[in-house]
């Protein structure tokens, strides 16, 4: 997925398109000598799949490849694919709706039904795969900021992963990442005991009518400081000064920016390792 979305960015469009197969595992037929592998009894009767199922591990890359093929088949404009998703770009809306329209087009013959609700642009600014796109950069969907910016501090090991996943997708606009959460990826360990001390445990005051907001992680005396909204949360979670620039482009964050505010989160933690964290 890094791959496409580093040539997206490379294309530097001015306007994209993109189409969302509805249903696709459901649009592709089980042959019929593999339905037996399939089955499955529920309430004494037993049934089988005669379509892709979801949830079987080669499901997906069938289905891409299904596809990829019937597009390189019809001969499709320039596009970019992920198994089901596809982004069309150019310089102006007409050239991105031709080419969505010649792609749809082939699609349907190929026997995929396209709906017009996952049919989005052509449009200066569209989100694909999760990622916001304008001008041929990319930006982060301010969902994302406000998801993590709403999380309380951990108080327990789920709680923590949960953490590092919200975060995790984005971990390649984080100089040292790996090293600098290191810390957070022993609480998860199941040999050790998660243990954030009594202070950590106290759930945060947040006010959705004033978007005031506490520090999720404690100062080194213990105590919280109560700020104010979002910028208050983009310095008191530490990764999130990356998420709050937005777009990038050709200019990636520099650590001098980022390391400081995630080594924040590691020095915490790590003077918190004896008396707080247990066994590490």
């Amino acid at each position: 997925m890094l791959e496409l979305q580093y040539e997206l960015e490379s294309k530097a469009a001015k306007w994209y398109a993109t189409i969302d197969i509805a249903n696709a595992f459901f649009s592709i037929p089980l042959a019929a000598e593999c339905r037996p592998q399939f089955a499955f009894t529920w309430r004494g009767v037993q049934y089988t799949w005669n379509r892709l199922p979801q949830g079987w591990k080669h499901s997906p890359t069938i289905c891409h490849g299904l596809i990829q093929a019937a597009l390189e088949k019809g001969d499709a404009p320039e596009h970019l694919q992920y198994i089901d998703d596809i982004i069309v770009w150019g310089n102006t809306a007409m050239e991105v709706f031709e080419k969505g329209e010649k792609i749809i087009q082939i699609l349907l013959k190929a026997g995929f039904a396209i709906k017009k609700s996952k049919v989005k642009g052509p449009a200066r600014e569209i989100q694909f795969l999760g990622v916001k796109w304008q001008d041929g950069r990319r930006q982060i969907p301010t969902e994302v900021i406000n998801k993590i910016t709403s999380m309380s501090p951990p108080t327990s090991k789920k709680e923590t992963q949960a953490f590092l996943g919200a975060i995790g997708f984005w971990r390649i606009h984080i100089p040292e990442y790996s090293q600098i959460v290191s810390p957070l990826y022993l609480v998860t360990r199941k040999k050790n005991d998660f243990h954030w001390g009594p202070e950590q445990h106290k759930p945060l005051p947040r006010s959705s009518r004033d978007h005031s907001c506490s520090s999720p992680w404690p100062s080194e005396d213990g105590t919280r400081h109560e700020e104010c909204a979002l910028l208050s949360s983009r310095e008191q979670w530490p990764v999130l000064e990356p998420l709050a620039g937005g777009a990038w482009g050709d200019s990636r964050p520099t650590t001098g920016i980022l390391e400081p505010k995630l080594q924040r989160v590691r020095s915490q933690l790590h003077s918190h390792r004896e008396g707080n964290l247990g066994r590490l």
